[in-house]
């Protein structure tokens, strides 16, 4: 974890695998929308114990991706904060970084996401629970 101020950020090491690569060598765009995904398990499952995808409490609503640098196969150290920009009363926003560990000034990539809190058995949306926003006040800025 990062701290941001008195905030924190949810961090996530990342491993660059040889099928994430493009034909060109780096990672490939729609690949940083998997290492998005990964951050936001690895966040509910480490906060809230979830493991498996019908006990996720939400539905991906948007996703957007700003690329800045190439992520080379020879990258060695990639990391990935997570953390909470904004949470509405069915819906919470996910801000993503995705940099070079050991000098986190390097950026390859930054996104958001919007989750809407949904029901999956009635197929409705929901309001976000107290409980959640307690959990993850340390993570929203």
């Amino acid at each position: 974890m990062t701290t941001v101020g008195k905030k924190q950020r949810f961090t996530l090491n990342l491993n660059i695998r040889f099928g994430d690569l493009d034909a060109l060598g780096h990672v490939n765009n729609a690949t940083y929308f998997v290492y998005m995904e990964e951050a936001r398990k690895e966040f509910f499952g480490r906060l809230f114990n979830i493991s498996t995808p019908q006990d996720f409490p939400f539905v991906l609503a948007r996703i957007s991706c700003d690329f800045r640098k190439s992520i080379e196969f020879t990258t060695k150290t990639v990391a990935q904060d997570i953390w909470i920009t904004h949470i509405g009363r069915k819906s919470f926003t996910f801000q993503y970084e995705i940099y070079q560990a050991d000098d986190p000034a390097c950026i390859f990539a930054g996104g958001e996401s919007v989750q809407v809190f949904y029901d999956h058995k009635s197929g409705q949306t929901k309001l976000i629970p107290d409980s959640f926003r307690q959990a993850v006040e340390n993570f929203t800025v």
